[in-house]
């Protein structure tokens, strides 16, 4: 595995709101927030460009809407904005993918000659995963180091129920499996791009 210089690192829905486990549910991976952090402090060391994407929930009910306190970058997040010596983009939303967002994410990557993007954070099935897809859809090597996401467990039809773990691992092997994106370790992703 390689990491380009100008690979950029994808950032999604970081944010405070998703802490409210009474509205969320049981999450897996408590370790998910050092990783991401470790990744955010590797990319800005090394002058790669950082996305920071945020959900702004339609539904007046989501602990992510806009005027929110929940709908803020987790704090750890917040304190390395603009922290990096390469660029930097703030991508705002209100689907699950990062490339409907504003500004448009596919132009700034083009623009900047980016060809690869790692993608991490808030929730492994659904945001980061839709991110990783379309990535893969539109061309760009796309890698996701698993363990720097987490999810909530799941209702889904016929009123089967998939914890988050199992939902994360369901993520993983449609994304490794189907040649969306590589799914990695945080360590492994750490170790070639410093």
């Amino acid at each position: 595995m390689e990491i380009a210089e100008n690979a950029a690192l994808v950032v999604v829905d970081v944010q405070k709101g998703f802490e409210e486990e009474e509205f969320w549910g049981p999450r897996n991976n408590p370790g998910a927030d050092d990783n991401i952090a470790s990744l955010i402090d590797a990319w800005q060391a090394t002058g790669r460009p950082v996305v920071f994407v945020r959900h702004d929930a339609s539904k007046p009910v989501s602990p992510l809407r806009p005027g929110y306190v929940g709908n803020d970058f987790k704090e750890y997040v917040e304190q390395r904005r603009g922290k990096g010596a390469g660029p930097e983009l703030l991508v705002t939303k209100t689907v699950n993918s990062a490339f409907y967002g504003t500004p448009d994410l596919d132009a700034w990557f083009k623009a900047a000659g980016i060809t690869q993007f790692v993608v991490t954070g808030i929730q492994t099935n659904m945001c980061v995963e839709t991110t990783a897809r379309m990535g893969g859809n539109l061309g760009y090597e796309v890698l996701c180091p698993l363990d720097a996401t987490h999810t909530f467990d799941l209702v889904g039809p016929f009123g089967w129920r998939l914890d988050a773990e199992d939902l994360a691992r369901a993520t993983a092997v449609s994304l490794h499996g189907g040649r969306f994106a590589s799914v990695v370790s945080t360590e492994e992703i750490l170790a070639v791009a410093r």
